[in-house]
Order: C-alpha cells, then sequence, then structure tokens
C-alpha cells in the first residue's frame, strides 16, 4: 500500500480526499510528517519545497533525494546537437525550482539512502516531480537503483530534448571524474571542502560550482571531509543551488 492510498482509506469515511486533506493541514513554514502505524516510519512527508539542486530538496526540516532519478550536477555541462555547451546542471536546478520551490508537496517515503536523506517521490497538485524531471530530459532515470523511469527517459531520449539533444555524461560519472581529480590535491584523499561563511557550515563536493574557489582554513574551524556522511555527521550542509 503506498502513502497516497494509506492515508486515503484512513479518511474515507470523513468524506474528504488525501489530496484536500494535505491541502487544508499543509502549514506555510513546516512540514507535517503522517506515519504508518506498522512500522512508526513516515508515509507522507507534506509542506513547501525548498531546492537544493536538481534532485534534492528539502520539506520542512527533511533532506529529500527524488528516488529514481539521478539530474546532473549544478557545475556539469551539456552539449547542444551542434555541440555547443550549455549548463544543465543549472537547467536541471531551475526546473525543480519551478516545479517545487515553496509549493505545496506531498512526498511519499520509499527510503534512506547512505547519507541519511529521505528517499521520495513528491507530487505537486497531482504532478509527479520525479518524473517531470526525467520527461523533461533534465535527469537521468537511475536505474542502478530503479527502474520506474526508464521508459519515461526513454521517451525523452528519442524526442531529443534536454540533456539528449547532444553528447552528455551520466552524473555519476560526472562525479566519479571531478572526485578523482580533486584527490590528487586534497589531504589524505579527503576532497570535501567543509567551509564556514555567513550562510554557516557548509560543504562543498568536488563537482559543486563553488568547489575551486573556497580555501580551508583550519585555524578558523574549516576541515575537510572524507565522505558526505562524515560531513552530515558532524552537522555540515551541502551548498544551495540558490
Amino acid at each position: 500500500m503506498t502513502a497516497t492510498s494509506f492515508l486515503s482509506q484512513k479518511l474515507g469515511r470523513t468524506g474528504l480526499t488525501a489530496g484536500a486533506f494535505l491541502s487544508a493541514a499543509l502549514l506555510p513554514v513546516m512540514a507535517i510528517a503522517l506515519t504508518i502505524p506498522e512500522t512508526g516510519e513516515p508515509a507522507v512527508i507534506a509542506g513547501p519545497g525548498h531546492v537544493v539542486d536538481g534532485d534534492t530538496l528539502d520539506v520542512g526540516h527533511t533532506r529529500i533525494r527524488l528516488e529514481g532519478i539521478d539530474a546532473p550536477e549544478m557545475a556539469q555541462t551539456c552539449q547542444t546537437a551542434t555541440g555547443e555547451s550549455w549548463d544543465c546542471g543549472r537547467k536541471a536546478a531551475a526546473l525543480l525550482r519551478t516545479l517545487a520551490e515553496q509549493r505545496d508537496l506531498a512526498c511519499d517515503r520509499t527510503g534512506v539512502d547512505k547519507y541519511r536523506r529521505t528517499l521520495a517521490v513528491c507530487y505537486e497538485d497531482g504532478v509527479n516531480v520525479n518524473e517531470a524531471m526525467v520527461r523533461a530530459g533534465l535527469a537521468w532515470a537511475f536505474i542502478k537503483y530503479s527502474t520506474e523511469f526508464a521508459s519515461v527517459e526513454a521517451e525523452a531520449k528519442a524526442r531529443k530534448i534536454g540533456v539528449w539533444q547532444g553528447p552528455a555524461e551520466a552524473p555519476w560519472d560526472f562525479r566519479h571524474g571531478e572526485w578523482r581529480v580533486a584527490e590528487t590535491a586534497a589531504p589524505k584523499n579527503c576532497s570535501i571542502k567543509g567551509n564556514i561563511s555567513s550562510h554557516g557550515h557548509i560543504y562543498h563536493l568536488p563537482w559543486s560550482p563553488w568547489y575551486d574557489r573556497v580555501s580551508i582554513d583550519e585555524a578558523r574551524g574549516e576541515r575537510w571531509f572524507c565522505s558526505e556522511a562524515d560531513a552530515v555527521a558532524a552537522g555540515w550542509r551541502p551548498v544551495s543551488s540558490n
């Protein structure tokens, strides 16, 4: 049973639909989480979205990684059919902002990834946000973990839209390459930069567009991290696309 069907079943006698309930219950500055009694895990996380990048967003205090998709990284570029470079990473983040930024979302939780982010499929007014990113050609179907959007990707590829209009490197390959380059200059191969600024404790991955501009001053408490999980565990947060 999906989170939405579970909620609909519970609301059946009230005459309210799950959508109507969520619309009435959403709060402007915080999210609510409904739980499945059998497991105690969040079934639906609802609230206004705040976009981090092309496949990650916050709903209230919950960091959500969109399940089954992988968008180009912010620093990543792709090519048009004529070989011109374009900022596909920034375009992906811009589309997700259009779909989800400060919009009332209902996200069906599917699990948690190794970075402790909630995996979810998010909906806004009936639109499957994850699917919409792939359909627009601004995210890959992340078939390593899910084949749910493989057919949607095939359609986008056939239409030659978004990243499929010309040569494009899959984001997982792009990340691997950037990490290998950063390792050669980072201490003990710990390539993640933990920066302290007016925005708080922010970590920058090697594929961040601001990575090369950040210098680490350990005397100020800034530091290097060997993994994203270490950075999150230490209380640092990733840089946002905004």
